[in-house]
């Protein structure tokens, strides 16, 4: 059992003596007694030797050594309460002992003022009714930790702690705060005497900016746990309590195997926060000294002992100034007592008024002490400025202080890091556009531009020689919609290789659009004016009773009405699609990937798409219609490969063209679904495969007609004029035998005239051009009469046949 130790000052022995029971730990996990017993000392003999403080009392203090243990302390505490004489106030210090006392004190109505326990549970005024502080909260740290975590830009934080009360009420403090200030905690680790689990897992999980709640002795563990995970450098930044030794990195720990300089090399650029224990301006309090003169008092009392090596030398001050609250609060106390025809040395522990009334005066404390100024809040604990320091180069340096009660930051802006500047709270990750290759979109579009130009060369061609019967047994009506579909296609190239470098969100949208409607309805008017042309020759010619159906008339309006239903069909799909479920740009997300160098980042990939909310269904419907479309052009242009018919003359270049076209729309489809998120192939995919399915169209329907010489086109104007020619001859003639005839004229069947030779019978009607000249069209008034009159029947002077005069008649 530790022996009482008792300090008496060199007053007067005529003073009545009141007794502070005090609890001083001189080793154990913060071995603070070593440097606040003699500051306590030193405030007591000032305080007994002063005749304006309690000039009729003394105050002597008895003290134990707690060992910063509760379970010394139960028994310390025992004795400092049933041994005379009566203690009028408790001081313990260490949270732990802190709070056994403070909690048992109530129930002998005892005054209690701790000089070094910082546990925020302490902070209970239901749990502690009559404790006070001249040690701030723990908590005091977590505003000066969140001010620092927003003004570098931190949203990300991990914690460490050693599993007592102290530091699990501090940290749920600071969840809390940093939770009210959009700051998250993504990483929460606890240990109970061996940190190496936890330190593991902070790796683990990427923790960066990582705040340490331990004591002294287990900060040694942990950094060397710290070091051997490579857990420090540029990329880590750890947050510290500010009460520890000055050199505590450097003090030899059998319980660690690590060296000095492994220790130096990974506390290295770590922060602390500290609460002001010495006040930087130099003025006299209530002691009538400075903060300086107090050190150096203190370090005569300590006989020369290195002060780095002295356990609780940064918080002397804070026990220097509670004895001076004590003294001031009990001296605030005589007055209202001898109102009340009582007196201080009548406290015992059934006596509710005195403690009520020493209970009102610290309360109300208000004075300049060696550690600042001393106030105290509504839960009794100490308000304070808080230091911000670095250890930069194996020493601390301030680099600047917090005051909560302003929420003012000073800084001193010298702070220093390993890397360029503070380092981010987790990998950076850049998020990075993926867009199309302008080489290859430049490629593509030069291609898809002359496709276009050919495609007006056809179109051209077409329109001009439309009166030319081979150009018409073509229909060149639905030739030209072919061609003005393979432009459309080729146009949708263009939108189809847009992306966000070249428009801005708002726009991209638009983008969507013109790629689905000039690619959907250009495959409408190509590919269903060659479906047109190829069915109708396959529900003509493949009747059973083919020969009576190949002379059934062409009715072209029947071709263009089917085109018609093909392109409506399109545009009321893709207009319900629109309206229903419209494009919009999705982003996607690929894997991260690291950057060359050493970085710290990560590059996010995105790539945009033009999507729907239901866009595989609306893809499927009309891939599914278009395919079904596709593999009956293929089957129809395959039934009638054999069928010759001067109505359609092309359509064996159309089945070819249906081949080429089915077969690449067939295989670029899902393709390009496969490739959506390798923007190059995907784009090089499809565009190609417009490209190529409109060239081959093109060049098989229109190329040969361009071959065709130009004999070709004279001797079919020469015949359509001769047969033109005879028609009239045969007109004329008719119209001569209707003549009346001379009286002698019998009734008898009339005979042919005979042939005449005379040039002028055979000239055309008047406004029409001359038979000799083969660089005349002719009038569209004839353009259909081959319908009248077929090859194999022509009538003309040689063979006319009187049977047929009243036909030609009609």
């Amino acid at each position: 059992k530790s022996k009482p130790h008792a300090f008496e000052s060199s007053s007067m022995l005529c003073k009545k003596k009141l007794y502070i029971g005090a609890l001083f730990p001189m080793s154990g996990g913060w071995p603070g007694g070593q440097a606040c017993l003699p500051a306590a000392q030193m405030a007591l003999d000032l305080v007994n030797k002063r005749t304006d403080i309690l000039p009729d009392y003394e105050l002597e203090l008895i003290y134990y050594d707690s060992m910063c243990d509760p379970g010394e302390a139960t028994k310390l505490l025992y004795d400092l309460l049933y041994t005379e004489p009566i203690k009028i106030v408790l001081m313990p210090g260490c949270s732990s002992v802190s709070t056994l006392v403070a909690e048992a004190a109530r129930m002998w109505n005892l005054i209690v003022l701790s000089y070094g326990s910082s546990s925020p549970a302490l902070s209970n005024r239901q749990r502690f009714p009559t404790f006070f502080r001249t040690h701030p909260s723990a908590t005091l740290h977590n505003p000066t930790r969140v001010q620092l975590f927003q003004k570098w830009k931190w949203t990300k934080i991990a914690t460490i702690q050693q599993t007592t009360e102290v530091f699990t009420s501090t940290l749920d403090d600071l969840e809390q705060r940093v939770k009210e200030a959009g700051i998250e905690i993504s990483v929460r680790q606890s240990f109970l005497t061996d940190p190496a689990v936890a330190v593991k897992n902070l790796k683990r999980q990427d923790a960066r900016i990582i705040v340490g709640l331990f004591y002294e002795t287990e900060a040694r563990k942990v950094f060397c746990e710290v070091y051997k995970e490579k857990l420090y450098g540029k990329k880590y930044v750890w947050f510290l309590i500010g009460w520890y030794a000055d050199n505590w990195f450097k003090i030899k720990d059998p319980s660690i195997n690590c060296t000095v300089e492994q220790m130096t090399e990974a506390v290295e650029g770590h922060v602390t926060t500290e609460i002001v224990m010495l006040n930087p301006e130099t003025v006299r309090g209530a002691s009538n000294l400075t903060s300086q003169e107090f050190l150096a008092q203190l370090m005569s009392k300590l006989g020369g002992k290195n002060p780095e090596e002295t356990g609780g030398f940064q918080e002397a001050p804070l026990a220097y100034d509670a004895v001076w609250a004590l003294a001031l609060a009990l001296n605030k106390t005589v007055g209202p007592l001898k109102a009340k025809g009582r007196r201080l040395e009548d406290f015992n522990y059934n006596n509710k008024d005195i403690t009520a009334e020493i209970y009102r005066a610290l309360n109300t404390s208000s004075f300049e002490g060696v550690s600042g100024h001393v106030v105290f809040d509504a839960q009794g604990s100490r308000m304070a400025w808080t230091l911000i320091e670095q250890l930069q180069g194996g020493s601390y340096k301030k680099i600047g202080y917090f005051d909560m009660t302003k929420a003012n930051l000073s800084w001193y802006g010298n702070d220093r890091w390993i890397g360029s500047g503070p380092p981010a709270d987790q990998t950076v990750v850049i998020q990075k556009f993926r867009y199309l290759s302008q080489k290859l979109f430049v490629s593509v579009s030069v291609f898809a531009g002359l496709g276009i130009l050919m495609g007006i060369v056809c179109l051209t061609f077409n329109i001009y020689n439309s009166n030319v019967r081979y150009i018409q047994n073509s229909q060149p009506y639905l030739n030209n919609m072919t061609a003005v579909g393979c432009m459309m296609a080729l146009a949708a190239v263009f939108p189809l290789g847009i992306d966000g470098l070249h428009v801005r969100n708002s726009q991209f949208p638009v983008v969507c659009q013109f790629r689905l409607w000039l690619l959907g309805l250009g495959f409408s008017l190509a590919y269903g004016s060659m479906f047109t042309k190829i069915w109708w020759v396959h529900t003509v010619f493949t009747k059973k009773d083919e020969k009576k159906d190949k002379r059934k008339h062409l009715e072209p309006w029947k071709l263009y009405a089917t085109v018609g239903a093909l392109l409506v069909i399109d545009i009321l799909s893709l207009m319900i699609w629109q309206i229903v479920d419209p494009l919009h740009i999705t982003v996607e997300k690929f894997t991260k990937e690291a950057p060359k160098g050493d970085l710290d980042q990560l590059i996010e990939p995105l790539l945009q798409h033009c999507s729907s909310e239901k866009m595989n269904t609306w893809l499927g419907v009309v891939y599914g219609y278009k395919g079904l479309l596709l593999l009956l052009g293929i089957f129809l242009a395959y039934e009638t490969k054999s069928v010759s018919t001067e109505k359609i003359n092309d359509h064996r270049a159309v089945g070819m063209a249906i081949y080429n076209v089915s077969v690449l729309c067939m295989i670029t489809a899902p393709v390009t679904m496969i490739l959506s998120s390798k923007q190059d192939a995907s784009f090089a995919f499809a565009s190609l495969a417009i490209i190529f399915s409109v060239y081959i169209t093109l060049v098989v329907l229109f190329v040969p007609k361009f071959l065709i010489p130009p004999h070709v086109f004279s001797r079919q104007k020469e015949e359509r004029v001769s047969e033109l020619r005879n028609q009239l001859s045969e007109r004329q003639a008719l119209r001569s035998r209707k003549r009346p005839t001379s009286s002698n004229q019998n009734h008898s069947s009339p005979s042919l005239p005979a042939p005449q030779n005379d040039p002028k019978s055979l000239l055309p009607p008047p406004g029409y051009p001359l038979p000799a000249s083969d660089n005349h069209s002719l009038p569209p008034t004839f353009s259909n009469s081959s319908t009248l009159y077929q090859p194999d029947g022509k009538i003309n002077r040689n063979n006319c046949h009187p049977g047929r005069l009243q036909l030609l008649y009609k």
